[in-house]
């Protein structure tokens, strides 16, 4: 006789909001480094979960310091860690919600720990929305937080052991390959620089480099590949994210990387790039980042772009960057102006 066993395991969440408004908001990003927190919240009166939410209002660090930073905090807890997620939005002088950001995944929050967004929103456009984002000078956040209840741990899920996994390294080892030249089978030449590298990891990596080294062409040959159009310093980060999947450096020469990335078939690092330079966005470069959406086909990208210059269209207008690309590339200036009609 056979024998057939089955069985399922359900998992509550609780999702609770916090609204939090700071008003004369302003002045406190006229050089403000200290973070503003708020008042300690709850789900309900009987749960021992404490929160509270934390602004920077002129960034978190050096990387942050053009945006504003909002991040969750977990105060005190019974039981820990705490698996939650979590939403933040502002909300507008109609009431509404708007600019949105969520956490990608549940995040292990122990208590004291934070989680949140560097980069939530560009000060200069916080400011040049002021009338629709801070009506009165206020700044309303909406945060919401989904959580399983310490009933329902995570951790308490699986059968208890005493094993420690540890962490896989597989990405720190292969960057260490790539650092310390490690058992190289190749030879890539950028500019006065030569850096050896791994055929293997390469093709796996990027499809035009698998393809030099599949079909019988001189870099197959040579083992050497000559690269002309690119800096060294743009060409490491790419390397670094081929075998890492970090880029350290991208919001600094996120244009110099898009190019890489286009030309190298490197789709994840591609996005990356937009991702950095919608976040960028501004009056002043909006026309250059549509050039570049346009030119690397990044599509994403060039309709964020569309959609700002849609947006803020006189003040584009007046600037040298838009100028500049209605001589040279008066095709974009028709595309913007189809986005300005619809819109």
């Amino acid at each position: 006789m056979a024998a057939e066993n089955s069985g399922s395991t359900h998992i509550p969440v609780k999702t609770f909001s916090y609204r939090w408004t700071i008003t004369n908001f302003s002045i406190c990003m006229e050089g403000m480094t200290e973070p503003i927190a708020s008042a300690t919240f709850s789900s309900g009166p009987y749960d021992k979960h404490k929160w509270c939410l934390r602004v920077h209002p002129n960034g978190i660090d050096e990387e942050g310091k053009d945006y504003l930073s909002v991040y969750l905090v977990l105060l005190s807890c019974s039981i820990s860690p705490v698996w939650a997620k979590f939403q933040f939005w502002i909300i507008n002088n109609q009431g509404e919600k708007c600019h949105e950001l969520s956490s990608q995944s549940l995040f292990r929050f122990l208590p004291g720990s934070e989680s949140g967004f560097k980069r939530f929103i560009r000060k200069d456009f916080l400011l040049l929305q002021a009338e629709f984002l801070l009506p009165g000078d206020s700044l309303t956040l909406l945060c919401q937080v989904t959580m399983i209840p310490e009933s329902c741990n995570v951790g308490r899920l699986n059968t208890a052991s005493a094993i420690k996994v540890p962490k896989c390294t597989l990405r720190d080892e292969l960057g260490e390959l790539w650092e310390n030249s490690l058992f190289t089978d190749c030879c890539l030449v950028v500019g006065d620089q030569e850096f050896r590298a791994h055929k293997a990891i390469l093709a796996a990596r990027s499809p035009v480099f698998r393809a030099m080294f599949e079909h019988e062409m001189e870099e197959k040959q040579k083992n050497r590949v000559e690269i002309h159009d690119m800096k060294p310093e743009v060409f490491k980060e790419m390397m670094t994210f081929i075998y890492t999947g970090k880029v350290p450096n991208l919001y600094t020469m996120a244009a110099g990387v898009l190019a890489a990335a286009d030309k190298y078939g490197l789709e994840h690092l591609k996005v990356l790039c937009e991702d950095a330079l919608c976040r960028d966005l501004s009056v002043e470069n909006v026309a250059h980042t549509l050039f570049l959406a346009d030119l690397y086909s990044a599509e994403q990208l060039k309709m964020q772009a569309l959609d700002f210059i849609t947006e803020y269209a006189f003040e584009v207008s007046e600037t040298s960057e838009w100028n500049a690309m209605v001589v040279s590339h008066p095709h974009l200036l028709a595309e913007a102006f189809r986005s300005l009609a619809s819109a």
